[in-house]
């Protein structure tokens, strides 16, 4: 009877072990290669908003830890937004990486690639940081770049989302920003006080996103969707009052 009991416990022991060994693996592999290196020292990481179109990272909720992203990350500008964090790969340049210290970056800029073979080109992956942001983990040396180790995290944000209404008569722009959880707008829809119905919104590049239609004078309300799939609504977020070039903050916040 004895060693009836005892195989079954084995057993489940076994399975616990495998699925520890399978996160463990899932969470190894989140972290990926690429190389870093920093904005000039006479550029001001709070107003390279460059292609995601912010136009101060600190109005928009990012601060300084900034960086611009090569092309396989940024997708065209879906990424515009979305938080990594980057470590200096201390085993492959133990004199220019600190050891053991990590930054978490808000991608708001584009690395253009120069089709030479550059650091920004395919198949690269490449974050140019803001300085603050670089000097975290890595010395200012080495002709300014590292190799550096990195994975997706979601986004902490203080406040809410926020909308800054950009264009002008029947076309509206909308600029997103602040927005935690995985950061990533991918789908957002617009309703006017006026109408019953929800609109969709389109990129129309980085973080702005537009729709073709009159909302002046109209309470407005959003309805936004992640890339993780998570949504949330933002009831008359925008009082009819509204003018163009204004900001205004939700008290909702993706987590």
């Amino acid at each position: 009877m004895g060693p009836l009991m005892i195989i079954p416990s084995c057993f489940f022991c076994l399975i616990f072990l495998v699925l520890c060994a399978s996160i463990l693996h899932v969470q190894a592999s989140a972290w990926l290669h690429a190389h870093a290196t920093f904005y000039g020292t006479d550029q001001s990481p709070t107003a390279l908003g460059g292609a995601c179109g912010y136009d101060n990272t600190f109005h928009a909720g990012f601060g300084v830890n900034t960086a611009a992203v090569s092309t396989m990350l940024f997708r065209g500008g879906q990424v515009c937004g979305a938080c990594y964090r980057v470590v200096c790969d201390y085993r492959a340049d133990p004199k220019w990486c600190l050891r053991g210290r990590s930054v978490t970056v808000t991608a708001t800029n584009f690395c253009p690639p120069n089709n030479h073979g550059g650091w920004c080109d395919p198949p690269h992956h490449h974050f140019d940081m803001s300085m603050p942001a670089f000097l975290r983990i890595a010395r200012q040396g080495n002709e300014g770049i590292v190799p550096v180790l990195y994975t997706r995290v979601r986004c902490r944000r203080r406040g809410g989302v926020r909308f800054t209404l950009k264009g002008q008569g029947n076309f509206n722009m909308v600029m997103i920003s602040n927005v935690g959880g995985s950061g990533e707008v991918k789908n957002v829809w617009v309703r006017g006080s006026r109408s019953a119905e929800w609109a969709p919104m389109h990129r129309n590049w980085g973080a702005y996103w537009q729709a073709n239609m009159d909302l002046r004078n109209q309470n407005l309300s959003f309805k936004l969707t992640l890339s993780d799939s998570n949504s949330l609504l933002f009831p008359t977020v925008v009082p009819s009052s509204w003018s163009f070039g204004q900001t205004f903050s939700s008290r909702s916040q993706f987590f």
